[in-house]
């Protein structure tokens, strides 16, 4: 089974996309986890990447591409993968479609996350992070210890990206480039849309409900 996972920032695209994995025994590919790790390790891609994600800007089209190509031949994404943040605008759906193509795949589904604005806002900027990779919420999951991580006891840090200012550009960014894709792939009638607001588990239910006369 072949998915697209599509969502604002801030809708829980990672966290459910890691379930679905899990459930449906496919490789989850998050574009966001792949720069993020090549900014930290300070390569080539990492440095041309890093000027665009700390604003809240789209990394190009020709990075993000080459990535999933490379992704999209490895062993265990031949029985199916799941897609988690791209692609992000029709350029890169077109550009999917044929890789896809040269591969003899087809997508299967596109699931929309959907969350209002404040929302997300109120989310992601009360976001902090460890350098062990521990993630924490000040409100809805703080640390034991205000501003230390509860495993390795690190400073915890705000990411550029997860400032106001930052966020609010990104769901502009999101909602000009990025929402037209929900429209593209109705029109094709893969799209289901999805609430993501409330229980995580709920969104799981509704999410595999969706997926429900798909799964082969």
């Amino acid at each position: 089974m072949n998915i697209v996972l599509l969502g604002p920032p801030g809708a829980g695209k990672g966290t459910q996309a890691k379930m679905l994995a899990e459930r449906y025994s496919i490789p989850h590919i998050s574009t966001g986890d792949i720069l993020r790790e090549n900014v930290e390790s300070k390569t080539p891609l990492g440095s041309r990447a890093k000027k665009y994600m700390e604003k809240g800007e789209l990394v190009p089209d020709k990075i993000l591409i080459s990535l999933i190509q490379e992704k999209l031949l490895q062993p265990d994404s031949k029985k199916g993968f799941l897609l988690d943040g791209y692609p992000r605008t029709i350029t890169q759906a077109s550009a999917l479609q044929d890789m896809l193509k040269k591969m003899d795949k087809k997508l299967d589904i596109v699931l929309n996350i959907s969350v209002e604005d404040e929302e997300l806002v109120a989310r992601l900027s009360g976001r902090r992070m460890c350098a062990c990779g521990a993630s924490y919420h000040i409100d809805f999951n703080p640390p034991e210890k205000e501003g230390i991580c509860n495993y390795c006891g690190g400073k915890l840090f705000q990411r550029e990206d997860d400032r106001e200012e930052a966020i609010r550009n990104r769901l502009k960014i999101y909602k000009e480039r990025t929402q037209p894709l929900i429209e593209y792939y109705n029109h094709k009638r893969l799209l289901r849309n999805i609430d993501g607001t409330g229980d995580i588990q709920k969104i799981f239910q509704d999410l595999t409900k969706a997926l429900n006369g798909v799964w082969r």
